[in-house]
């Protein structure tokens, strides 16, 4: 055991037990919070669900709006990671005739892995699952439910596209910590735009050739579990399409605090190599940026997975170092008989996507005018000030 281990065992513990002693203190004064469940959308096949999940004390943030101050953003930002998990409640999942109880960790964690009877007719994209709050170490009041989604890619699905977040959607600048902080804490869901076009191109690869808007996404961030309803919240409402976020545990528990460059690269390899264990007949487009390891990580992807990776778009960052090391990886790659395509802007990335037969050409307009929209060349979304998409 390492003194990294070591600490942040002694710091779980420690943690723990401040924990218990304030909820006891708690409790004694009469002060209950109401308490959620949060269900984060998953994956599964038609054999095995997998849910995950958190128990928290409502912290009742705010849903984001138009019109709201840096306060209102900061002070939802620290209710998010001042978060009060719930510690020993019992979930019940219910799924057709399954059911299936989980107990929450020392993080307010639930897990579920629902083995059903009968396997899941796949005609959906996805798929609902109940969950029940059936016990908990403190008062609390009865009744308390929520519904996972869990994604199950149909037989005829296409490929699957697995994209990162931070400077692949959305500009974070998480080259630049400063930059990132100020655009990550001062920002929401609503004000947060997405770079021009994504949201069409997205759309784009989801329909295919196939026509049924069916093909499945991913969508892999070292972003923490604390960002998790934001995150969601900016997908949908920019309309980009809905798929698990996989992110990261953030704490002392497993000494992620502790971690550097090799955390971000070890988490996001991890979980893009269980989805491909996962779904052995699917092949898949992965999307990233410059701006960090995308262009390494994606590298090992393609070289343990030979033949299932169709395509690689890179978003360049405008770091001439970061795309000296894209560019050569690329170069590399090139030789495997992959493209990995290094891009400025999203139309670069639709171009290639329709000449290689991922998308049809007929999409391109639609991507072009909601990249002019996105940066306000033409009139159709909502106006803001955003740095993204330059070219």
């Amino acid at each position: 055991m390492d003194w990294k281990e070591l600490f942040g065992k002694y710091v779980t513990e420690i943690e723990s037990d401040f924990n218990r002693l304030a909820d006891r203190l708690k409790f004694r004064m009469g002060y209950v919070d109401p308490i959620q469940i949060l269900p984060y959308r998953t994956y599964g096949t038609l054999n095995r669900l997998y849910l995950k999940g958190r128990v928290l004390e409502d912290e009742k943030i705010a849903g984001a709006g138009d019109k709201d101050t840096i306060l209102n953003n900061l002070l939802n930002m620290y209710k998010r990671f001042e978060s009060d998990e719930v510690v020993g409640a019992t979930i019940k999942a219910v799924f057709g005739e399954e059911e299936q109880h989980a107990v929450t960790d020392n993080e307010g964690y639930f897990h579920f892995d629902l083995v059903p009877e009968k396997p899941v007719i796949r005609e959906n994209l996805w798929h609902g699952v109940d969950l029940h709050l059936t016990d908990i170490p403190k008062p609390y009041t009865a009744g308390f439910s929520a519904k996972a989604e869990v994604m199950i890619p149909p037989l005829d699905a296409e490929y699957g596209i697995i994209s990162d977040i931070d400077d692949t959607i959305v500009r974070t600048s998480a080259t630049d910590m400063l930059a990132m902080a100020r655009t990550v804490f001062l920002n929401n869901a609503k004000t947060r735009l997405p770079f021009a076009g994504v949201s069409e191109f997205y759309k784009s690869l989801q329909l295919g050739r196939n026509g049924k808007r069916n093909n499945p996404f991913f969508y892999v961030s070292s972003s923490p579990w604390n960002m998790y309803d934001l995150l969601r919240d900016f997908l949908d409402l920019n309309e980009i399409p809905a798929g698990p976020l996989l992110l990261r545990d953030f704490g002392m528990a497993n000494n992620s605090i502790l971690k550097s460059g090799g955390g971000h690269m070890g988490h996001k390899f991890g979980e893009i190599e269980r989805i491909l264990l996962t779904y052995p007949d699917l092949n898949f487009v992965l999307v990233g940026d410059s701006g960090q390891e995308d262009p390494k990580i994606y590298r090992e992807v393609a070289l343990q997975f030979p033949g299932r990776i169709l395509a690689i778009y890179i978003r360049d960052v405008q770091l001439a170092e970061r795309e000296k090391i894209a560019l050569d990886i690329s170069k590399e790659l090139s030789q495997q008989k992959l493209e990995m395509v290094i891009v400025d802007n999203t139309t670069e990335a639709a171009d290639h996507a329709a000449k290689t037969g991922l998308i049809y050409r007929e999409a391109i307009p639609a991507i072009e005018q909601d990249k002019a929209e996105d940066k306000g060349q033409l009139p159709g979304k909502e106006e803001a000030t955003v740095t993204g998409d330059a070219k």
